[in-house]
């Protein structure tokens, strides 16, 4: 509850004093208001429900600017993403594994509140945002990818690392065709042996699983698409943790370099300390300790 008190302007405000003091106010109620909107300040509060006992990954995989986007379509959060800032490309997407056979969307979006967080929390069409907005092209361009980026690439396509056949209806699927959930892939390592994981490996793997919690990420790399706007990451890596019961689970892992069509099959564990190695941390963990690593 807010309680304003108000004071006589005639003796103790000007109105340019009254006009500042009111648009001080405006913005501190715009700032309290910030935990129901989509980018947000902790995963744990707004959207837990992506990851394994509530536990999002360890911070250690945080880069120097980033946001932390619970990805909101149509008023309801379908999944979260960590995404760098300074790279444009997210750091992992987290979702709970549910395949649906719904129709593959088309239509690609943007995330407005990475531009402002005055703007609508749910991810829109470029066009439709900005045609919405106040939002300047540049303020867009500055602040995320967009689908410019993505044009007439070579050897390398859009990847999905939350994919949308992992989800279960049209809506929960049109959610992942936010270029906030996309990396630039290599495209046979994309239509290929990374396909064949999503696809059927996951599929098979997530027999007898009551629940399956996915963790899916991108390794910046050193070279980028887009005259240097768009990281093209060196490594792409899944992981999930299966919860059988309340007392049994199981995890399993991947990780593959981004110029090639091979995926490697890790435990979790192995995964983890693979990370370690590559963002030159002591230790990274993706998953809850209850998830076995083995």
């Amino acid at each position: 509850m807010l309680t304003i008190f108000y004071a006589d302007p005639l003796n103790s405000v000007q109105p340019q004093q009254a006009y500042m003091m009111l648009l001080q106010l405006l913005l501190l109620v715009c700032v309290c208001c910030l935990g129901n909107s989509e980018v947000v300040t902790s995963f744990e509060d707004t959207c837990p429900q992506f990851f394994f006992r509530g536990s999002p990954p360890d911070d250690r995989l945080e880069p120097a600017n980033f946001a932390r986007i619970c990805q909101r379509y149509k008023n309801q959060y379908r999944f979260a993403t960590l995404y760098d800032k300074d790279n444009r490309i997210p750091v992992y997407s987290a979702y709970i594994y549910n395949p649906g056979s719904a129709k593959r969307p088309n239509k690609w979006m943007v995330e407005p509140q990475l531009t402002g967080l005055m703007y609508q929390p749910d991810m829109d069409t470029e066009g439709a945002f900005l045609q919405k907005s106040d939002a300047k092209e540049e303020a867009l361009l500055d602040s995320q990818a967009v689908l410019l980026d993505y044009k007439n690439l070579t050897d390398y396509n859009r990847g999905h690392l939350n994919p949308n056949g992992h989800q279960p209806d049209l809506d929960a699927k049109a959610s992942t065709f936010t270029l906030t959930n996309i990396v630039p892939q290599y495209i046979k390592l994309n239509g290929g042996s990374w396909n064949n994981y999503e696809q059927s490996t996951m599929a098979s793997q997530t027999a007898g699983c009551k629940e399956t919690f996915a963790v899916v990420g991108a390794v910046p790399g050193n070279n980028y698409i887009a005259n240097g706007r768009v990281n093209k990451p060196s490594y792409v890596w899944s992981a999930a943790c299966c919860v059988i019961d309340n007392n049994h689970q199981r995890s399993w892992a991947i990780i593959a370099r981004n110029d090639e069509n091979v995926v490697q099959t890790l435990t979790l564990g192995q995964l983890e300390e693979e990370l370690a190695k590559l963002y030159n941390r002591c230790h990274i963990s993706i998953f809850d300790s209850d998830c076995p690593r083995e």
